[in-house]
Order: structure tokens, then C-alpha cells, then sequence
């Protein structure tokens, strides 16, 4: 099953995949907050620095209207009101009176939660505004009563030459987005409903509507974009079929990738295996190269998870060459669950590989499980290099701070272990003012019979499988062993809540200001 976020648009969508259902559902859950937000805002604030509006951690003294929601922390605040009696002080207390409003709502406009709008510093071919667009018929009253404080307000020579006019002044600051002049931006109810509001739970749950972006497919598992600027989607069925989506929600004919004939699936319910990930490389959009993680039966019916390396036709990117596959590693998978499936691409560049413990119940494998045996590459986190120089006898290279690398008897590419069945991962793109959060690793890790774990993946840890379930002693004697020295899960749940963590993204759009820098994820069994 998956499911796509709030956002109407592709180039913004978000998405929820869960594996083994054939039946489209939407949900969203996060069970640690105690909130709603308020879906239906047709809106995208922005702040004049690109970054999502806040609520400002102590109270504006001056431009209190955006106290609540907006863009200006106190000290923004204690500047723009500087500003504004440094225009007053050039009046007496009539003028003051008269004309305190105008300056005040004009100014206080860079702490709006639609500032880049009403600047007009979403267009890059364009200069910033000085002033914010203002709706034609404020801008005539403000020119009629007190033109005298646009010199005092800015310096900019284009506004003062067409401030000697009042017509060639309030086109100058006419926007080319209506919707968004002030004060009628502030009046508008489609834009503005519920703009910022959380309310609380009960239940502790933050629900949204969403939005259906596809439907008719068979056990869809995943829905990745190529970051290449086409804002197309590709959709993934477990079958082993990828369709690419269009911006305007088309779907092509023709598939992008066939592999059904290769891929070990089957329509039973709960099958773990088939087509479970796939990865565009970064520089996707000059060397066309993707990956696919799937699992096969080869020659001796043995089966296997293979990554392998594919690219698209030279002169059709909306297709890949089936022939062009490269086989960059394959596992021998003891048992049909358990699989694994996901693979991605930090910000270091390398491909990140998430593989399950290989199958039954508690990880029997071996004297502690594969899962912590550092020789074994089930139940890992892996690293690879796919670009630079090969490993010997590999198809690919071994990045050299891989954290096991010296340790002997250890396998080169293991970056983390102790994991049981980490279905969905996710690289956080980062607060897009600060920078802060880019390149953390967020993964669910499925449970076993008690808790489901949400993790962050950092170089050498060992989260604890078989050891420990979420929190708790899973392999009493293991569990006492103090050299294990893992990694607790950032949130765990017992299955009185749900069965099967599928993972998640953390929010960074402009659409929902208020989930920015949460983790939002899903769970398979709950809905």
C-alpha cells in the first residue's frame, strides 16, 4: 500500500509506502504528537528568507498581529519598530495619528506569513520589493493622506520618481499575484482558514486528509522522484512493474522498468518478497543511472535480494534499458520474510542498502543471530560506493570510513547493525533556513511480537536486534551483555497501537509551516 501527503502538487508531494496490500488506503499518523492540523489551506506562506512561518518564541511587541504565526522572531520585531519611529518622529501628534496605521501595517508586512509573496522574492528574475505589494485601492487611500512618509519610509529612487504620482505609485507596488496585495491577503478566507492553528487530541494522533494521486495498482510499495527537475513520479508494484506519473498525474503506456519475469513475488497476502526499493542516483540527470533492490531464485533455486544497476535509454528518459543491468550485489535470503527493501543515497554520496535479518521468528541464525554478526550482511545497514574504484572481486567500492573496515572477520560494507526488518528509511533533507537535520537517516524497524522502533541511523551503531525490541529485553541473556553498547530507538510503540512500522519522511515544505521538522510516518497493520 502507499499513500501520498497533503500537498496537491507532485513536486511536493509526500508519501507513505507500506509494503504486501493491494488495496489503496491513506492515513497518517504520529502517534507522539498531541495534535490535528487543520487541513483545507489552499495557502503557501513564506517568509522573506524561504523558510516556512513560526510562532515566534517570545512575544512581538510591535507587530503583534503576527505574534501567533508569522515571520519575525523579537529582535526583527524591535527593528522594524525602530523603523517606524524613525518615520514618526518627523510628525506631530495629529499626523501621528493619522498616519501611525499605514506606516506600521506596511512595515510589519516583512513578519507576514505570506512576506515572500507580498515582496515578490519568489521571482528571481525580479528585484525584491522595497515595499509589499499593496491592493490598489489601500495603496490610493495611503498615497491621498499621507504620501509625505513613503521618502522617510525607503530611499529606493524608482518609488520616489513614482511616488509624484499617485497612479504610477500604487501600479509600481501593484503584485503579480493579486491574491496576495495587502490587507486583502489578510481577509482571505481561502487562504487564511485555520492558517497556523493546531488543535489537541485525545487521542494523541495527527490526522490529514489526503490526496489521491493514483489508483488501480497491484500492491504499489513505493513512489520516488528522480530529483531532475522533470517533477515526474515512479510508482513501484511489488510485482515487479515501475510506472512513471507525470506532473499533471498521467500515467505513461509504457512501463519504465518490467521485471516481473525476474522479480520471486506472488499474490499471496503477506509475501515480503518481490520489487522493494529503488534508488536514483544523484547525478541522475547526466548519467541516467538508477537501482533496484529485488528479490530473485537463481539457477540452483536459491533465493536471493539483488541490488542491481540500471540506466535509461539515451533517447528516452521515461524508459530504462533492460539490458543495461548491472548486478551489484546479491544476499542469500534463508527464509521468504524478513527482506529488507530499502536503498538510498545520503548526502556523502554513498548508496545505503537496508536488509532484514533473514527471516523466522527471533533471528535463529547462528549463535546470536545474523543480526549481530558483523560478518553476516542481514540485519544491516550497508554502504557502498558505486562510483569510485572496486572493491577486488566486488562491483563496487568499499567508502573508506566504512566503520568495520579494519575489524577482522567483519564485512567491509556493513555501516550498522542489529536491525531486524527496517522496511522504510528516508534521508532528512534539512531545515531549508539553517540547514539543521540534513542528512539524518530516520528508519522503521519492524518488531517482533511486542514493540515497533523508530530509529536514526549513525556510522558503527548497533540498535540492539536480537538483544532488544524497542526498548525492552528481547534475548535475555544477549540483552545482559553490557559490550553491546546499542543505539535506543528515538520512539518505540507496543502493538496495542499498531503491528509493523513502515517508516516515514520528516516534513521540510512550505504548504503545512506547522509539521516542519516532524516525522511523519505510517504503520501497516492500524491504517
Amino acid at each position: 500500500m502507499s499513500t501520498t501527503g497533503p500537498a496537491s502538487r507532485w513536486s511536493r508531494q509526500m508519501i507513505v509506502d507500506l509494503k504486501d496490500i493491494s488495496i489503496l488506503k491513506t492515513f497518517l499518523i504520529i502517534p507522539v504528537l498531541p495534535f490535528i492540523f487543520q487541513t483545507g489551506v489552499l495557502a503557501h506562506p513564506q517568509c522573506l528568507d524561504f523558510g516556512p512561518p513560526f510562532k515566534p518564541a517570545m512575544h512581538l511587541e510591535f507587530c503583534s498581529q503576527y505574534q501567533e504565526f508569522g515571520c519575525c522572531d523579537q529582535e526583527k520585531d524591535n527593528i522594524i519598530a525602530e523603523r517606524y519611529w524613525s518615520v514618526m518622529d518627523h510628525y506631530d501628534y495629529k499626523e501621528q495619528e493619522l498616519c501611525g496605521d499605514y506606516v506600521r501595517d506596511i512595515l510589519c508586512q516583512e513578519c507576514s506569513p505570506y512576506a515572500a509573496h507580498l515582496f515578490d522574492a519568489e521571482d528571481p528574475r525580479t528585484p525584491l520589493m522595497v515595499l509589499p505589494g499593496l491592493c490598489y485601492q489601500y495603496c490610493s487611500d495611503f498615497y491621498f493622506s499621507c504620501h509625505s512618509t513613503i521618502s522617510l519610509m525607503t530611499q529606493d529612487k524608482r518609488i520616489l520618481e513614482a511616488a509624484k504620482d499617485r497612479d504610477q505609485f500604487c501600479h509600481l507596488l501593484e503584485l503579480p499575484d493579486p491574491d496576495y496585495c495587502f490587507p486583502e491577503v489578510i481577509q482571505n478566507m481561502d487562504l487564511n482558514n485555520n492558517l497556523g492553528a493546531v488543535v489537541e487530541d485525545q487521542e494523541g494522533c495527527l490526522k490529514m486528509c489526503l490526496v489521491e494521486v493514483a489508483n488501480g495498482l497491484r500492491n504499489p510499495v513505493l513512489m520516488v522522484h528522480a530529483n531532475d527537475g522533470t517533477h515526474r513520479m515512479f510508482v513501484a508494484e511489488q510485482v515487479g512493474i515501475i510506472w512513471v506519473y507525470l506532473p499533471d498525474g498521467g500515467r505513461l503506456e509504457e512501463p519504465f522498468l518490467y521485471l516481473q519475469e525476474s522479480v520471486v513475488s506472488s499474490p499471496w497476502h503477506g509475501d515480503e518478497r518481490g520489487l522493494l526499493g529503488m534508488a536514483f542516483h544523484p547525478k541522475f540527470r547526466n548519467n541516467g543511472k538508477f537501482y533496484v533492490y529485488y528479490s530473485i531464485l537463481d539457477d540452483e533455486y536459491v533465493e536471493k535480494i539483488r541490488i542491481s544497476e540500471f540506466r535509461v535509454f539515451y533517447f528516452d528518459i521515461n524508459r530504462a534499458d533492460r539490458n543495461s543491468e548491472r548486478i551489484i550485489l546479491e544476499v542469500v535470503e534463508p527464509f521468504r520474510n524478513h527482506n529488507g527493501g530499502q536503498i538510498l543515497f545520503g548526502v556523502d554520496g554513498y548508496l545505503y542498502i537496508f536488509t532484514g535479518d533473514g527471516g523466522e521468528l527471533g533471528d535463529p541464525h547462528g549463535e546470536f543471530g545474523n543480526a549481530q554478526n558483523k560478518s553476516a550482511l542481514l540485519g544491516k545497514v550497508l554502504r557502498l560506493d558505486v562510483d569510485g574504484p572496486r572493491a577486488p572481486g566486488k562491483a563496487y567500492g568499499i567508502p573508506p570510513d566504512n566503520p568495520f573496515i579494519s575489524e577482522r572477520h567483519a564485512a567491509p560494507e556493513v555501516y550498522a547493525y542489529g536491525t531486524r526488518n527496517m522496511w522504510r528509511c528516508s534521508v532528512d533533507r534539512g531545515d531549508p533556513v539553517t540547514g539543521k537535520g540534513r542528512g539524518r537517516i530516520f528508519c522503521g524497524d519492524v518488531g517482533q511480537s511486542r514493540y515497533e522502533e523508530v530509529d536514526i541511523i549513525i556510522k558503527g551503531g548497533n540498535y540492539g536486534w536480537r538483544a532488544k525490541e524497542g526498548f525492552e529485553c528481547f534475548d535475555i541473556m544477549l540483552c545482559l551483555n553490557s559490550s553491546l553498547h546499542d543505539v535506543l530507538p528515538i520512539y518505540a510503540y507496543g502493538h496495542n497501537v499498531g503491528k509493523s512500522v513502515t517508516g516515514g519522511y520528516v516534513y521540510r515544505g512550505c504548504e503545512y509551516p506547522n509539521l516542519n521538522g516532524i516525522y511523519i510516518f505510517g504503520d501497516f497493520m492500524n491504517g
